[in-house]
Order: structure tokens, then sequence, then C-alpha cells
């Protein structure tokens, strides 16, 4: 059982600065092989680490710049769930900006994460 201080750093170090960094296989270090990751405001699952991993490449090659910040996490030790609000930029390669505010649900299982679910105020980018 991860205790509140390793459950943050999970998410906001191992998690999304790995993310911001386009570092796909530490990103995937962070996923149990049949996690699932939902983005409810789009209603659409990505299952297990196969279609994680094509979703999250896809992802790093469609944007210059990603950023993940301003973090107010919410942590249940108890549960092994962290909910945090969080804002987050997109840069695209012809220069246009995005900014969502965003909050996200872990749910962690043998120190992994077992489910994500997403709740974005902007358009999906993760397909």
């Amino acid at each position: 059982m991860l205790n509140a201080s390793q459950l943050r750093d999970m998410v906001e170090n191992q998690y999304f600065a790995n993310v911001d960094n386009k570092f796909l296989e530490s990103v995937m270090v962070c996923f149990a092989p049949e996690s699932t990751l939902t983005i409810q405001t789009d209603n659409l699952t990505h299952i297990g680490s196969t279609e994680i991993r094509r979703m999250f490449d896809e992802f790093f090659q469609a944007y210059r710049k990603i950023w993940h910040g301003e973090f107010k996490p919410v942590i249940d030790v108890d549960r092994q769930i962290v909910a945090t609000q969080f804002i987050a930029t997109r840069d695209t390669f012809d220069g246009e900006h995005q900014r969502a505010s965003n909050c996200n649900f872990f749910h962690f299982k043998n120190g992994k994460f077992d489910t994500v679910t997403i709740y974005m105020s902007d358009e999906n980018p993760l397909r």
C-alpha cells in the first residue's frame, strides 16, 4: 500500500511529468497491464496497456508541447485513490495554444494505476 506522499508522487512526478516530457515508457510504468483509462466527458475507454500505449503515442506526436500543473489533489490512502484538479495546456505544431481545466481520478492496485478516469473541460485529445 502506498502512503499519501507516494500516491501524490506517482500522479504528479511519475505520471504527469513524464507525460509532459513525452517519455512513453516511463508513463506506461505507471499502469497495470490490464488497467483502463476512461475519458468520461467523451464516453471513451482505452482498455489494457496496448490501447493506452497507442493512445499516448499518438497524443505525444500530435503536440509540440504538453504541460500539466497547478495540481489540487485529494488523497485517500485507505482506498488508494487520488483525485486531482489541474490545468492542462497543449501547443500544436502550427502554433495553436490550448488550455483546459481537468480533473482526474486515479485508482491504484498494487502500486500501479488500475483505473484512471478523466474529466476534460475541452475537446478530447486522447483518442
